[in-house]
């Protein structure tokens, strides 16, 4: 058999715990066919193989990236990037300048820090930013937009609106919107009114566009721009956590044309106000897309909102307050939806990050356990931000994913340390906020990623990241060790989004879905990994990434 493709002189972790380490890895027909000893794999070298010399750099397989937005981190990357631009002069300064030349009809920026115009009514000071035409500006988590006047007036948003339980149109004391638009039913007419409505529709709603070929494929654009990105950081498959039959139809347009450089998990998005009837529809997106490269089988559903907006859902009050935020589903109600999911065969994934929301979700995951009997569900939880100590051992007893983000905590990356933790949070809290290596310990399986666009998509500094972070007084030490961080963006993601079959270790048989990083990163101190670039991608065999000259 000759090969297509080899790679050796590399330190290769294979994440196979049968074979962890080798030299050498190759790939014929998109399947790796060979993982060893530099000599036995070069056997299999012929006249049309591509020979990579890794020079020592590591190997892994290709990254899994278990929690991400695709089409929404592709449509944003050309928008305004507020992260780390503080202060009303700062942000002005960024937008004007952004305004020059462009026609949009709402001008909009991502990674608003919150409160990075300073005190006052955003919508003022948005004004005073510019006044003439519609701008507004997202939060990092993406569960916040502020708008200007001009930006609330064109979409009918100056003077309130009635909005479901846990979507808010903040109202000033003058009997007008402050322009605080709160998770996304309130802000999705300003997402719609800049032409992204498309890429919003399922997270925000759980609906499907009115679109004909010409949208989909101005849609696709944004995808093929996504896709670029995360080859570049070494990402071979995703879990997209928004999306709808409507992403998968164009995501199915874009592997049609042979450029489709990921395999990505989509889910259907259930919503409070829909019936058990509903799901019909995530069961008919699983009999529609099974393959290897796009899939859907899960749900996926919010239980609260965020920390910093005082909308997770918490046991106890914020501090200085007497909120605790309110689940965006009821316990009976929510038990009810897992038990149906369930049923149906398909997993489950649920953004709960206040502890009171990890629970009702630990909740409804054990009634549908209990109600249907056990089955390898892989069920999972997103973010994990505050746990109760009691909840901590019912995930892995349970089996329960924890699918948490190295990038988020704060102060770990470029979230920084204060407000959320000293005022939002609170110091009395910090022992039950970021507990993941705990959870690790106690049992569950852990998957890694970033929620680009939330953060940074780089694996490497989500790596630095979650080795480094910076523990909390009175808290444990929550830092993986290398080894168990990279088994969380590979073996562990792949596993977690039921791809173990596919993807996610170096083993023949398995997909050539590799990374070769630009260096060693077990010889790389750990404050340096997340500079350490990534020399090549390559999907199913084809190389997707190659750093400029890396030969």
């Amino acid at each position: 058999m000759e090969a297509d493709l080899i790679v050796c002189g590399a330190r290769v972790l294979t994440m196979d715990a049968g074979r962890p380490r080798a030299e050498a890895v190759a790939v014929a027909g998109g399947r790796i066919v060979a993982v060893g000893s530099d000599a036995a794999v070069l056997t299999l070298r012929g006249p049309g193989t591509r020979v990579v010399q890794a020079g020592g750099r590591t190997l892994l397989p290709g990254f899994v990236e278990s929690h991400l937005h695709l089409g929404l981190g592709g449509s944003e990357l050309g928008q305004l990037q507020l992260g780390g631009v503080y202060g009303f002069d700062a942000v002005a300064a960024a937008f004007r300048a952004y305004a020059v030349g462009r026609d949009d009809v709402v001008l909009m920026a991502q990674g608003a820090g919150y409160g990075c115009l300073g005190e006052g009514v955003p919508r003022l000071l948005l004004d005073a930013v510019i006044a003439d035409r519609p701008i507004a500006m997202t939060s990092p988590d993406h569960h916040t937009v502020w708008a200007n006047t001009k930006a609330l007036e064109l979409c009918g948003l100056l003077h309130g609106a009635v909005m479901p339980e846990g979507h808010e149109v903040v109202m000033g004391a003058d009997g007008l919107a402050t322009g605080e638009l709160r998770e996304f039913e309130a802000f999705g007419p300003v997402i719609r009114a800049a032409g992204l409505e498309r890429m919003n529709v399922g997270i925000a709603t759980g609906g499907e566009p009115v679109a004909g070929a010409a949208e989909r494929a101005a849609d696709a654009v944004h995808f093929r721009r996504g896709l670029a990105h995360c080859a570049a950081h070494g990402v071979t498959s995703m879990v997209n956590m928004d999306g709808n039959l409507y992403t998968l139809q164009v995501l199915a347009e874009i592997e049609a044309a042979g450029d489709l450089t990921a395999r990505v998990v989509v889910p259907f998005h259930m919503k409070p106000s829909m019936g058990l009837a509903e799901l019909e529809r995530a069961s008919e997106m699983d009999r529609l897309y099974r393959s290897d490269w796009l899939r859907s089988g899960f749900v996926k559903m919010f239980m609260d909102g965020v920390v910093d907006s005082r909308t997770a859902f918490m046991l106890r009050d914020y501090p200085g307050t007497t909120a605790r935020g309110q689940p965006l589903f009821g316990l009976q109600q929510f038990q009810d939806v897992c038990t149906e999911i369930d049923r149906r065969g398909l997993q489950i994934a649920v953004h709960a990050i206040g502890d009171g929301a990890v629970r009702q979700t630990i909740d409804g995951y054990q009634a549908a356990m209990e109600r249907n009997g056990r089955r390898d569900a892989r069920h999972r939880i997103e973010h994990i931000e505050l746990i109760d100590k009691a909840d901590i051992p019912r995930l892995g007893a349970l089996g329960i994913t924890a699918s948490v983000q190295p990038p988020h905590p704060p102060g770990a990356m470029d979230f920084p340390f204060s407000p959320v933790m000293e005022e939002i949070i609170g110091k009395d809290r910090w022992d039950d906020a970021y507990l993941w290596k705990t959870l690790k310990e106690a049992g569950a399986p852990v998957a890694l990623a970033s929620d680009w666009p939330v953060t940074d998509i780089s694996i490497l500094r989500g790596i630095q990241a979650a080795m480094t972070r910076a523990t909390y007084e009175g808290a444990l030490d929550e830092r993986f060790t290398l080894m168990e961080v990279l088994h969380g963006y590979t073996a562990g993601g792949a596993w977690a989004a039921k791809l173990e079959d596919v993807t996610g270790t170096l083993r023949i048989g398995l997909a050539g879905d590799l990374v070769l990083l630009d260096g060693d990163i077990e010889a790389t101190s750990f404050a340096q990994i997340g500079a350490m670039g990534i020399a090549l991608t390559v999907s199913a065999g084809r190389v997707t990434h190659q750093a400029h000259g890396f030969a």
